[in-house]
């Protein structure tokens, strides 16, 4: 896989990355295949967390931000 095809796709932390120095485990599809990275952001971010890949540091490593998840509406029509 490209060093680049990983950066800009958004994906879930799966085990918590601490922040700093700190790596968690963040999880992104890519064409389909899920693949584990370690992942470092600038803060702690809970797992369960959607993520923005803005770097890959190369050897399976990856720098993150947290990705706001669009709310789910409710058409009124299922009310």
């Amino acid at each position: 896989m490209a060093r680049q095809t990983v950066v800009g796709k958004v994906g879930t932390v799966s085990i918590g990355i601490r922040g700093g120095d700190l790596p968690g485990e963040v999880r992104v599809v890519v064409e389909g295949i899920a693949h584990y990275y370690l992942g470092y952001a600038a803060t702690a971010l809970a797992a369960g967390t959607e993520v923005l890949v803005i770097n890959n540091r190369g050897a399976r490593q990856v720098d993150v931000e947290p990705w706001p998840s669009v709310p789910r509406t409710v058409s009124p029509e299922a009310s």
